[in-house]
């Protein structure tokens, strides 16, 4: 019997065969654009799981509102309507060799273009961390104290949501023998502070399966302890990762203690790499800031350091030994 190592590796032996015969070149220049998705996590209209009311509570002069324990009540117009999601190649992207497909879930008080592009740099990360990989990222609640999922809260939508984007990232990219690569790359979730609520649902209901390679929390583990705890077990191949500040720290403490209950290793200092399988806590020092996190915490640029680490993906090929 393969030990879960061995098919991830036999998994990426296939990756490689299936990609090397396409022609396409590495993109030449980096490609941006934000568009309106069919499967978005809002507009969303239904129930929140657990709760008894649905998420629009409230009606005000023919507005239809939600009521966030922490915000107060925004408005469906307003704050739930925004389909857009952002996506992003950078230069040399080369859909010939295995790469990754990088779903990045931002905080409260967000939006993709202000925030996640330009006050984070979430796609000059992914570009300078030297991943063969595309970035993913879709609007949640917009400028809002909310984590809620939205759609995602629903089975297999997130993994519609995956096979969307596929689809258009091939159409920005825009060379015909790259579709098919673009459109089957694997996924690891990045989620950033109230990001944690989307990217357990995701993962928990969302029905991405072995498609979906890893969680990446930046300082974005507040609640759900229990869902990561249940993904985290039958987690087989795919990596855990939780770096976190003392905003952070009892809940991932707590989620150590429920690992340990179940005899699940974890790791509680950084690795060289982020070996398939592997589960890891960080702690950072006391004066790193929460609202920093993305951009500064244990070193400049964390989410470039951290992708860095997954192994399996690097944008350029190996060298060819000389006989």
């Amino acid at each position: 019997m393969r030990t879960p190592a061995r098919r991830w590796l036999a998994g990426l032996t296939m990756a490689l065969a299936m990609h090397t015969p396409a022609a396409a070149a590495p993109a030449k220049a980096p490609k941006t654009e934000i568009v309106a998705f069919d499967v978005s996590p809002f507009p969303w209209d239904g129930t929140p799981p657990g709760q008894d009311k649905p998420f629009f509570d409230v009606v005000q002069d023919g507005r239809r509102g939600h009521t966030s324990p922490r915000g107060g009540i925004y408005w469906e117009d307003a704050t739930y309507s925004d389909r857009r999601v952002l996506l992003y190649i950078p230069r040399g992207f080369n859909p010939a060799l295995p790469g990754l497909m990088i779903v990045y879930f931002h905080g409260n008080m967000a939006t993709i273009d202000k925030v996640v592009r330009f006050q984070q740099q979430v796609p000059r990360q992914v570009a300078e961390s030297g991943l063969n990989a595309v970035l993913v990222a879709p609007q949640f609640a917009v400028n809002a104290l909310d984590s809620s999922a939205g759609r995602f809260y629903e089975p297999g939508v997130f993994r519609r949501f995956l096979e969307e984007a596929g689809r258009r990232l091939a159409r920005l990219h825009g060379e015909g023998r790259a579709r098919l690569a673009i459109e089957s790359l694997p996924a690891v979730i990045v989620a950033y502070s109230g990001g944690y609520a989307p990217a357990v649902w995701a993962a928990h209901v969302g029905g991405a399966g072995d498609r979906l390679r890893g969680i990446i929390l930046l300082d974005a583990l507040y609640a759900e302890m229990d869902k990561f705890a249940a993904w985290i077990e039958r987690r087989e191949a795919r990596f855990f990762l939780s770096a976190y500040s003392r905003s952070a720290r009892e809940e991932n403490l707590a989620l150590q203690r429920m690992l340990a209950e179940r005899r699940i290793d974890y790791a509680t200092w950084l690795p060289g790499r982020l070996a398939p399988g592997s589960v890891t806590f960080y702690a950072t020092a006391d004066e790193v800031l929460h609202g920093e996190f993305v951009t500064k915490a244990w070193v400049d640029d964390p989410l470039k350091v951290v992708l860095a680490k997954i192994p399996g993906y690097p944008r350029t090929a190996p060298a060819k030994r000389r006989k």
